[in-house]
């Protein structure tokens, strides 16, 4: 049975950079705001919008840069760091894992490694010795004295 690929985050924050949107439901509002000391509608006033299908919540970016140019960062990013880093989405500590988008390897630091559920085995074969006796070798009563 194959292994599949887990990817270990190096903290690299591309993924709060990348444009879209965060989706968060009732139990991480309420993780995030009892982490940030507000009640859930207060975090809902300052922290979210409404999803563009209208199908639920998700978070802010920090929208237009001083420059005007774009900025798709999260709301809860500063510099490297994640803010709510303890209870961040279920979206944000999946990635890329569980879902990811395209391009994200150009992107991405995160390391491929093996699942941490599924710790390294090596395999060997274990029928070489059998299929394989080594060079062949005279019977010691044929050898000359």
């Amino acid at each position: 049975m194959p292994t599949a690929i887990h990817y270990t985050c190096q903290r690299c924050t591309a993924c709060c950079r990348w444009p879209g949107e965060v989706k968060v439901g009732a139990a991480e509002i309420a993780a995030l705001a009892r982490h940030l000391g507000l009640s859930e509608h207060d975090f809902i006033q300052s922290y979210t919008r409404l999803r563009p299908a209208r199908d639920g919540l998700a978070l802010l970016d920090k929208g237009p840069a001083a420059d005007g140019t774009s900025n798709h960062e999260c709301i809860f990013l500063e510099g490297r760091d994640c803010a709510v880093q303890p209870v961040k989405p279920i979206q944000c500590a999946g990635f890329p894992n569980t879902w990811n988008f395209p391009g994200w390897r150009e992107l991405c630091e995160a390391v491929p490694s093996l699942p941490q559920s599924q710790p390294f085995e090596p395999r060997v074969w274990s029928g070489c010795r059998d299929s394989n006796p080594g060079p062949l070798r005279p019977e010691r009563s044929a050898l000359p004295s």
